[in-house]
């Protein structure tokens, strides 16, 4: 009896004293940077997705540290990408697949504790500013998903008007391009960029920090001032590659997926002639939130937490300006699906590149790894921590995109196979079709070699897909017995789809 009070007694004290000991280590455990960047696909200088593009600011980033040339979202749309990236779980996990729900006003999903709040219970002083959950998510009063919470996602000044007039679905108001008299101080991400240096100059020494700084741009509308536009003149900057009959190898159910919304089709920006403005725009925007990223980066390199602090940029999707036939999200291909992903700071290799399937998935306990801090619990990412130990380190596991359920697309280095709710399929050898233009599962000739990649790779998607969360809306697509629901609105698929 006497001995085993004595062991349960040293065991006690032995606990004390680890726990002081990690507190007092704690302060010394790296900081974190977390940007995000709301609609960027791979036109940024380290990915090379267009030969134009000026991202100064992120080259530099690349420069310090690992990027990821081959990684993709779990959903081509910002709340369950948002959702997936911050808790660590896949959408077909969750059954949030639209805009709505967030999760705290899901019963299932309300006790998911996300990366903020998996850092704070380890010591870490938590900030979100701007857009790093969708819309107003999580800024309800009584909601702990932060510590410190900055100004909101949002475009800032508006013209008086629509500069392009009105588009199809719905004549949205977000759904605008173009310069107008403005400055930069009146954007919503320059009121994000100078909070974000204003904490980290203010930043207490004595408790490591999670920041995390959310950029709205280049989501539309996408408003840049005209400097920004003078970067980019008319007939200076290439045009993405659009294949005319691009979508004659896909099956009907890839327009089911982005049924009716108001982005418009490549159909009618090429008729209204808004394609070119719409691209130059797009670039303007990047650039100029490339001078955010710019000036959150310098405030971080002038601080004292400059040589301990873990920087991470990535984008919750891409974006198609024209190629496919469509202009924003909501596909299963590459133009959708690859981000941007570079990390930098203590621990992360120097000026290095890793081209093996990430998803942003991974991020969480990827994260948490490089700071030293348990991982959390149902974790459905896999930490990228070997790749960058060792940048040719392989992994198994493709990246695994998913839009709606039973939708999914599922990437290697090389391949891209796409499946959707129907069982129709498709297959691109990204290695000498980088666009994505030849579905090699088309037709009835169907080579042995490329059904068996399918099959090898349509082995690693979700085995069931959750239900639709309670609340789900906006961009919902539902298969029932009789057909294809879109919103509610049952599709007819004799309708013109382009």
């Amino acid at each position: 009896m006497r001995r085993t009070f004595f062991l349960c007694l040293v065991s006690a004290i032995t606990h004390c004293f680890a726990i002081v000991d990690a507190s007092a280590q704690s302060p010394k455990r790296p900081n974190v940077l977390m940007i995000a960047i709301d609609d960027l696909n791979d036109w940024v200088e380290p990915l090379g997705g267009h030969p134009d593009v000026k991202t100064p600011a992120m080259a530099r980033l690349a420069e310090r540290g690992l990027t990821f040339t081959n990684a993709h979202c779990q959903a081509p749309l910002c709340n369950p990408s948002r959702t997936s990236l911050m808790t660590g779980k896949r959408p077909s996990s969750t059954g949030v697949y639209g805009l709505a729900p967030w999760i705290r006003n899901v019963p299932e999903l309300a006790s998911l504790v996300t990366m903020p709040q998996h850092f704070h219970e380890h010591g870490y002083r938590t900030l979100i500013g701007g857009k790093i959950y969708h819309g107003g998510y999580g800024r309800r009063e009584g909601e702990a998903e932060s510590d410190v919470w900055g100004p909101p996602a949002g475009v800032g000044v508006r013209p008086k008007r629509k500069i392009i007039g009105p588009t199809p679905g719905g004549n949205n108001p977000l759904m605008d391009w173009g310069t107008f008299p403005h400055r930069d101080e009146d954007k919503g991400d320059w009121a994000v960029a100078s909070w974000a240096v204003d904490e980290i100059k203010k930043m207490p020494e004595d408790q490591p920090f999670f920041l995390s700084v959310g950029f709205f741009l280049p989501h539309v509308p996408c408003y840049a001032t005209q400097k920004w536009f003078d970067l980019y003149p008319n007939d200076g900057f290439a045009m993405p590659p659009i294949l005319a009959g691009d979508r004659d190898d896909t099956p009907a159910s890839s327009w089911y997926i982005h049924w009716y919304l108001p982005e418009p089709r490549t159909s009618w920006l090429e008729a209204n002639d808004q394609l070119r403005p719409l691209v130059r725009a797009y670039l303007a925007c990047i650039s100029f939130v490339d001078s955010q990223v710019a000036r959150v980066l310098d405030a971080l390199e002038q601080s004292p937490f400059a040589e301990n602090t873990i920087v991470v940029l990535w984008s919750d999707h891409g974006y198609h300006l024209g190629e496919k036939a469509i202009s924003g999200k909501n596909s299963l291909w590459t133009r959708s699906t690859r981000v941007p992903l570079i990390l930098a700071g203590p621990g992360v290799p120097v000026a290095k590149k890793c081209n093996q399937p990430a998803e942003l998935l991974d991020l969480y306990p990827t994260i948490s790894d490089l700071v030293g801090i348990p991982q959390a619990d149902g974790m459905e990412g896999i930490s990228l921590a070997p790749q960058i130990a060792n940048p040719q380190a392989p992994r198994e596991r493709p990246a695994i995109c998913t839009h709606n359920a039973g939708n999914h697309s599922a990437c290697d280095q090389r391949w891209r196979y796409i499946r959707y709710a129907d069982g129709a399929e498709e297959l691109y050898d990204r290695q000498t079709d980088s666009e994505e233009t030849r579905n090699l599962l088309f037709g009835d000739s169907v080579s042995q070699e490329h059904r068996a990649v399918a099959d090898r790779l349509a082995a690693w998607l979700p085995k069931a897909d959750k239900p639709l969360a309670p609340g789900s809306r906006h961009r919902i697509l539902e298969k029932r017995q009789d057909g294809f629901y879109w919103e509610g609105k049952r599709i007819d698929p004799t309708e013109k789809m382009e």
